[in-house]
């Protein structure tokens, strides 16, 4: 990701989708969220926060984060992880290339000790952000829920040697990410790029190559924990629901009498939502979803270009 642009309007108002999901609950966060089984009935009446809230700590257990350790947030968005990392006692730099998500980080979590946020591209980090400085092994953890997909596969090789830079040995980054279960272009499951442009990605990486790019930036692959069903396939059933229940007008009103700020929809927004929706659970048959922990056991990595050719072959 070179730069803001290809992010403009995602996770606002300019889609929407998130202007639905705003009105159901999506606030400090915006991932998708962990779900149970016994749990769903209670995600359709609630709303997704507190699944997304389950999802956020279930991703920053895997860090085994100290307090003092300096952490990374990539991809911070609105600052919900970073501010946790923070209240855990770390000193937590969350980053985001969108400014418009720094603004909210600041505004809703700017004030809390060991708390930073600071404009940067998590695949190109500069010398310093948020006045701390960030030479090779600096960091002690880094942390990447739900953002690594916006990259595009340089970004992701980038992002994957820039954490090995930056992490001492023994360090761990935590990426956690929607993939593909094969190397299919993302263009041939979304034909009319309704989900692409909803959340403004070109290409997701497939589920098998992350390991392989990650030792090619020099990382050991300690844990991979595949969490399709309680995150993609859970929130498939729930959208479905929502998809079916406002495919018709009485289905529309008890949903507006549920979540009164989706009367502001009209009918050309909602068959809109309905399309996304049912674009999404087409997509959705052909992804995974799963959380990566990395180790810097402070080898030195293959350089790019070996890694690159190293993936070629086994892609």
């Amino acid at each position: 990701m070179d730069d803001s642009g290809s992010l403009t309007g995602a996770y606002s108002d300019d889609s929407v989708l998130f202007r639905v999901l705003r009105h159901l609950g999506w606030d400090a966060l915006a991932n998708i969220g962990y779900f149970t089984l016994p749990t769903l009935p209670v995600a359709v009446l609630s709303g997704p926060a507190f699944f997304q809230r389950r999802l956020a700590r279930r991703s920053l257990a895997l860090l085994e984060a100290r307090p003092g350790q300096l952490v990374l947030d990539a991809g911070c968005g609105r600052g919900d992880t970073t501010a946790r990392l923070g209240a855990a006692g770390c000193r937590a730099l969350g980053v985001d290339i969108q400014p418009a998500q720094i603004d909210q980080a600041r505004r809703r979590f700017g004030s809390r000790s060991g708390v930073h946020f600071a404009v940067a591209d998590a695949t190109a980090l500069p010398p310093r952000a948020a006045d701390i400085p960030l030479p090779d092994g600096s960091l002690d953890r880094v942390h990447c829920l739900e953002a690594a997909f916006h990259f595009g596969h340089e970004g992701r090789t980038s992002f994957l040697s820039e954490c090995f830079r930056l992490l001492r040995p023994g360090g761990r980054l935590v990426l956690v990410d929607v993939t593909s279960r094969t190397d299919q272009p993302i263009g041939a499951l979304d034909p009319n790029g309704l989900v692409r442009g909803t959340w403004r990605f070109d290409d997701i990486e497939p589920y098998e190559r992350y390991p392989l790019m990650a030792s090619a930036a020099g990382f050991t692959t300690h844990r991979v924990l595949d969490w399709t069903t309680p995150v993609l396939h859970r929130a498939a059933q729930i959208s479905a629901l929502f998809a079916g229940t406002a495919s018709t007008r009485a289905g529309r009103q008890a949903l507006c009498v549920r979540w009164p700020g989706l009367r502001e929809l009209d009918a050309r927004e909602w068959d809109e939502v309905i399309a996304i929706v049912r674009a999404h659970q087409a997509i959705g048959r052909r992804t995974r979803y799963a959380a990566y922990v990395f180790e810097s056991m402070g080898e030195s990595p293959v350089s790019v270009e070996a890694g690159k050719r190293q993936i070629s072959g086994q892609a």
